[in-house]
């Protein structure tokens, strides 16, 4: 006794890649969101060390202030000079990551209107995809930029805290 229902692989393949290809975007997108939140979250700490050395530098010195080798006017300057440019690459890094994400989505849209109108859309879902990739390597370069800052400033303010002792 023969089954009445034939079985096609043909369409459950293609079902199966159109879903492949579906939630790539799916996982950039998510990955991008990540990667932009810790940017911002970095971000906001920095700009708080910023107002804190801010206040100390706009903050007037009187006779009875002790003297304080470690928060001293110059290494108060340098180290909000630091904190500009982590500032700078931090924003840096969260505009690339924008543009990553919108060009994730311009290339999901792209593969939606081809599988629609069966147009070949390969070469816009190619040029988006591969911007998203661009960027989103650009925005960890930059990323990588603001850690290498953080990590001379560490080792700067432990090298002047140890010589101050």
């Amino acid at each position: 006794m023969a089954f009445p229902i034939s079985y096609d692989p043909d369409p459950v393949d293609s079902a199966a890649h159109l879903i492949q290809v579906a939630l790539t975007p799916v996982f950039m997108l998510s990955g991008i969101g990540t990667l932009i939140n810790v940017f911002n979250t970095r971000l906001a700490r920095v700009a708080d060390h910023l107002e804190d050395v801010r206040k100390k530098l706009g903050s007037p010195k009187t006779d009875d202030t002790p003297v304080d080798p470690v928060d001293s006017p110059e290494r108060l300057k340098t180290q909000q000079t630091r904190l500009h440019r982590r500032v700078f690459v931090l924003d840096v890094a969260i505009l690339l990551n924008a543009i990553g994400g919108a060009s994730t989505c311009g290339a999901a849209m792209a593969l939606f209107v081809g599988s629609i109108r069966d147009a070949s859309t390969s070469a816009w879902l190619l040029a988006l995809f591969g911007i998203a990739l661009a960027c989103t390597v650009g925005s960890l370069m930059f990323f990588l930029a603001d850690t290498l800052l953080s990590w001379h400033g560490l080792r700067r303010d432990t090298d002047l805290s140890l010589d101050a002792e």
